[in-house]
């Protein structure tokens, strides 16, 4: 999602502010802008498309000054032209935004009315105009901003700039996150850590509802209510190597090779490996006595949700509902006292989990969260955190924090079941011995990206791409196919292999590669029975599975990718490496843009 970033500072800001948005494009963008203030005036520069265009604009038409605002923007309202882009300016004030303004419309049509003229589409220029209004009317800046929060409805993170206080910015935050940031003689704010990360690594996270007035060397931080609050100062521990390739070509293939030291990392923190059990942060509630559970997540995230349903009914014997977070609080579920509601999302400020996370909470449900950032919003409000370590994701296509939610889920699952009586002790630590083996596990499915690649140019043709498999390797094939989708922009398809016959077959022709996830077991056979329908229509098969597997069902094949044999429970997590890597390579063969594919955004902050 957007990224905004602001400085008041010692120093020319131009190019820092840019190297602040550099260090958000893994957000997703279509286009970007600067604002700095110098010499009484409000210098913009904006551009469509890619960062590198808004550097070049910076280059040919310096903008000089010490304060200033910058953004990059994924298009909600209008489209992404140099109009629309972000900061937008009166000639009072200007701003930059994350989120959507609800009410926009109407506020939009009562300004007009009042003779205010709009330059752009957006929602966001409608707050340029309330407050600038104010300003107008000589307000000072903190009184207007006080004035005109209040008639916002919807999500937002602002930071505004005033023509008239060049040493002063305001930031805001309802419902999209805003980080304050402490330098020496300097003070920023940020959407994340990351961004602020070469700057500074003293922050402040704003609470739900703050506001904050931000000069060279102060910030005062209301809360919702206009009550001066002191909010922590933590070290926020973001480093600059955190967006470095390194060696690898791509965010992306650089996150796939980071699945067994991250998983790794993530499984220290659950398992307690010379005990041979399983342990959770701590628990303020009797998770023996929760009934049911209701899992709630977006995108890849709902497919972890998708595999840890099969677990928590079949390991602890919880009956487990999945909902996509879009959808949940619309069809009005019936949630039952002593229920769980579990959470799963990467960034922790995903707009629609959020919300359902407060609806659950409302109803009286225990409030868990699987997070890959425990100060989000969400880690925040939580009564279980079950923080992921995968450390920042660039790549938007989620990769290593999809295989670290696999690994906190398995253990929960464990947990659940020890604390129900579904588990002995001889079968705890049966599971924490296949847990510790998943590291080693994913580097051996690494193994095999030489031949992965080759094969991608057997992909890369297609128009249509289906995916198979039973079980928990159902999710992985939506998975597979949803990776396929994001970056390669190839249509794909996930289905239940048993599902095939029921509608899907008739799609099979000799174009259409059929991916098939079929690791060697209780469900292989029937699997196999799917595939062979499919290979008897003319479909070209790529069967991913263990060495047993491909020695009885490989024959034939377009092509085979041999997995390392596994337990049922890490096999999600194992062949979650060869669909990443079909994917990525495939896209790399199509030449398109696999760390930030058109459209998507890393982090969705509006419903």
């Amino acid at each position: 999602m957007c990224g905004i970033i602001g400085i008041v500072g010692t120093q020319a800001v131009a190019d820092r502010l840019v190297d602040g948005l550099r260090r958000m494009e893994y957000r997703g963008y279509d286009s970007a802008g600067i604002c700095t203030l110098d010499n009484n005036e409000m210098i913009r520069r904006r551009a469509e498309g890619k960062l590198n265009n808004l550097v070049s604009e910076v280059a040919s038409h310096p903008a000089p000054g010490m304060t200033g605002i910058a953004h990059t923007r994924w298009a909600t309202h209008g489209a992404p032209t140099q109009n629309n882009a972000h900061p937008h300016a009166t000639d009072e004030v200007a701003l930059v935004h994350n989120g959507i303004i609800e009410n926009f419309r109407s506020l939009r049509k009562e300004l007009e009315a009042r003779g205010r003229h709009f330059e752009s589409e957006t929602d966001t220029e409608v707050v340029a105009h309330l407050i600038s209004e104010q300003i107008e009317a000589g307000k000072l800046p903190q009184d207007a901003v006080q004035t005109v929060l209040p008639q916002l409805r919807g999500a937002f993170a602002l930071a505004i700039a005033f023509r008239k206080y060049p040493d002063l910015l305001i930031g805001a935050r309802l419902g999209s996150p805003l980080v304050l940031g402490y330098g020496e003689g300097e003070t920023f704010l940020g959407s994340d850590a990351l961004a602020l990360a070469p700057l500074t690594q003293r922050i402040s996270y704003l609470e739900e509802g703050d506001w904050v007035v931000v000069t060279r060397d102060s910030a005062t931080i209301y809360d919702k209510d206009n009550r001066e609050v002191i909010r922590d100062i933590t070290m926020s521990g973001a480093s600059a190597a955190a967006i470095e390739k390194g060696n690898y070509r791509h965010f992306m293939q650089k996150e796939i090779f980071e699945q067994p030291t991250v998983v790794a990392q993530t499984l220290q923190s659950y398992i307690r490996p010379l005990e041979q059990t399983v342990a959770l942060p701590q628990i303020d509630f009797d998770i023996s006595a929760v009934n049911r559970v209701t899992v709630v997540a977006c995108g890849t995230s709902y497919y972890a949700a998708m595999v840890a349903k099969y677990w928590f009914e079949q390991f602890a014997r919880v009956p487990a509902d999945i909902d996509y977070a879009s959808e949940f609080r619309y069809r009005e579920p019936v949630l039952e006292k002593g229920g769980l509601a579990l959470f799963i999302s990467q960034s922790g400020e995903t707009a629609d989990t959020l919300a359902a996370l407060r609806h659950c909470k409302a109803e009286g449900q225990t409030i868990a969260v699987v997070v890959n950032v425990p100060t989000s919003s969400m880690a925040r409000e939580a009564d279980l955190l079950l923080p992921t370590h995968a450390g920042p994701e660039i790549g938007v296509a989620s990769t290593k924090a999809f295989t670290c939610q696999l690994a906190v889920l398995a253990a929960l699952a464990a947990h659940f079941a020890v604390r129900k009586g579904c588990l002995d002790p001889a079968e705890e630590a049966d599971i924490v011995r296949h847990l510790l083996e998943a590291p080693a596990c994913l580097n051996a499915a690494l193994d095999h990206d030489d031949e992965i690649a080759a094969m991608a140019h057997l992909i890369a043709p297609a128009r249509d791409v289906l995916y198979l498999g039973r079980g928990p390797d159902f999710p992985l094939a939506l998975e597979g196919a949803l990776k396929l989708k994001e970056i390669s922009y190839i249509h794909a398809e996930g289905y239940a292999s048993g599902e095939m016959k029921h509608g899907p077959i008739a799609l099979i022709d000799e174009s259409v590669p059929v991916i098939v996830l079929a690791p060697s077991g209780p469900l292989f056979e029937k699997t196999v029975s799917n595939m062979q329908e499919v290979r008897a229509r003319g479909g070209k098969i790529v069967l991913i599975s263990d060495a047993e597997g491909l020695a009885e069902a490989g024959e034939g094949c377009m092509a085979t990718i041999e997995m390392p044999k596994v337990h049922p429970l890490i096999a999600p997590l194992v062949y979650a490496v060869p669909v990443q890597l079909l994917a990525y390579h495939t896209a790399c063969v199509k030449g398109t843009d696999v760390d930030q594919p058109r459209n998507l955004a890393k982090s969705v902050t509006v419903e």
